[in-house]
């Protein structure tokens, strides 16, 4: 599925308006100055606000990225993939990414 291709910076959230942030972008290959993120990097959500179930987005990570695009053979995360968070099974909304470089 092509997308553009996201990096460290980019905006992420949960489901529920929590904010993501990737913890382990592979820094080998760099998109508008940052580092790419792969498939099964880990992301820390801060900020959940499913207060229902009392179960809270902790962390999430991207399980389906790039078909063609990979980085030390790991495919690229982009922002049409499929992701998910641990604790709730809901994905992440990436909400701001770099527009320039796309990978299918």
């Amino acid at each position: 599925m092509p997308g553009p291709i996201l990096h460290f910076g980019a905006g992420v959230l949960c489901s529920h308006g929590g904010a993501a942030t990737a913890l382990a972008p592979n820094p080998r290959v760099t998109v508008s100055g940052q580092p790419v993120v792969c498939i099964g990097t880990p992301y820390a959500i801060a900020g959940c606000s499913l207060t229902p179930s009392g179960v809270f987005c902790t962390t999430g990570q991207w399980v389906m990225g790039s078909a063609r695009v990979k980085v030390m053979g790991v495919p690229v995360a982009v922002q049409a993939g499929v992701s998910v968070c641990v604790s709730t099974g809901s994905p992440m909304m990436p909400v701001v990414v770099q527009p320039r470089a796309v990978a299918t």
